[in-house]
């Protein structure tokens, strides 16, 4: 069993289930990443960079695009209804956020990364 699935395995319902989900459609889109854990949560890593990680908190779950600059990039339309910093985008403990702003995000990420 990995530290990845250590983690989830830890995480309380809802929070599980959700970030199982989560954890899949992220390895859809970055099919070719490693998975670990960085900065204790888990992560995935393109060349070693991580681009995607995930979290679960007392009331919410989080998604890091390991960047500051990345949400403020994202189209406004595609953020409406989440709560988000710089850093962070917090979602429902039982809602995995929407493919399309989890594809905006990796994409905006992964051009970060070869800039």
């Amino acid at each position: 069993m990995s530290e990845v699935d250590d983690y989830l395995d830890e995480a309380p319902e809802p929070h599980r289930s959700t970030l199982r989900e989560l954890r899949a459609l992220l390895k859809s889109l970055l099919p070719d990443a490693e998975e670990g854990l960085s900065y204790g949560v888990p992560a995935l890593r393109v060349n070693g960079e991580p681009v995607a990680g995930y979290a679960h908190a007392k009331k919410h779950c989080s998604f890091f695009p390991h960047s500051g600059s990345v949400l403020d990039r994202v189209e406004p339309e595609l953020l409406a209804g989440y709560d988000w910093a710089k850093g962070t985008l917090r979602f429902p403990v039982d809602q995995v956020p929407d493919e399309a702003l989890l594809r905006r995000l990796v994409e905006i990420r992964l051009s970060q990364l070869t800039a």
